[in-house]
């Protein structure tokens, strides 16, 4: 089953299958702003996602680009869908188009591959370790932390969706498992639905903890890394870093390469299934 549409993803494929299409064909910018009246500045703004043609502009280039009929039938559903919106521009005061982008991609991704080097990923947490990570940030109204966790709990409803769930697969070190946010019953909380959602969703969870006993992970030192990829193939694999003060898509083929070797040994030190289950039960009790 195909993912569900996203405004993102479909913007996103429908500028890189023009952009493609443009240099296959050897066609300059010179010709395009020429035959339709555009600047420079507006087809690159096309190209780069911050501007969606009108119908009767997209209908001329895709005949200047020579696309056969199903294509262009494909690329005008593509725009249609991309002038939708999703449900993350409801808070425009709280994400950054980074973060709303990845929003996105999210909605329309087949499988993401997650790292976290001492928190829980958001897809996983509860509502209330959520709040335990906000809540010291003294800049931060009550209100704001409600819409945000809202937002999380909203980024979740894929997850767990018995129609349409997406592939999620989470490397975490065994120091998440520890460090008590927001409190011990917080965390015994969090664990719990940890190891519930673990036994629950064994074909499409994939959960792995890195012990303390590992020697050695190239992802080691680093904060968070998140791998997207989707079912077009025409689609490459996307990936998103973050660190306390710098997030952002990284779409950088090499970059993006190095980042999935990375993280495919992070996997393969962690422990498996089984291993990792009894080790969450484990934390559970431990925590007074």
């Amino acid at each position: 089953m195909a993912a569900p549409p996203s405004p993102v993803v479909a913007s996103w494929e429908l500028a890189l299958r023009l952009k493609r299409r443009r240099e296959q064909l050897g066609v300059e910018v010179r010709t395009i702003t020429e035959a339709l009246g555009f600047t420079r500045n507006y087809w690159s703004a096309v190209e780069n996602e911050r501007k969606i043609l009108s119908r009767e502009s997209l209908t001329r280039i895709l005949e200047l680009f020579e696309f056969d009929a199903e294509e262009k039938e494909e690329l005008l559903a593509l725009r249609a869908a991309a002038k939708e919106r999703g449900w993350w521009t409801r808070y425009p005061a709280l994400f950054d188009n980074e973060i709303q982008r990845l929003f996105g991609l999210e909605q329309g991704a087949r499988s993401i591959r997650d790292y976290e080097n001492l928190l829980i990923p958001g897809l996983l947490q509860t509502a209330d370790y959520t709040r335990g990570i906000m809540m010291p940030d003294v800049t931060m109204r009550p209100v704001e932390v409600d819409q945000r966790i809202e937002a999380r709990l909203r980024r979740q409803e894929r997850l767990i969706d018995s129609n349409d769930p997406f592939k999620f697969t989470a490397v975490i070190s065994e120091a998440s498992l520890r460090q008590q946010i927001g409190g011990p019953r917080v965390l015994r909380n969090q664990l719990v639905r940890l190891a519930t959602l673990i036994e629950q969703h064994p074909d499409t969870l994939d959960i792995r903890v890195i012990p303390f006993t590992a020697t050695a992970c190239g992802l080691f030192g680093g904060a968070t890394v998140v791998l997207i990829d989707f079912d077009n193939p025409q689609l490459p694999t996307l990936a998103w870093q973050e660190t306390v003060t710098t997030w952002g898509i990284i779409d950088d083929p090499t970059e993006v390469r190095n980042l999935t070797t990375t993280f495919e040994d992070a996997y393969r030190r962690a422990l498996g299934r089984k291993e990792t289950l009894e080790m969450v039960r484990h934390h559970t009790e431990d925590i007074d």
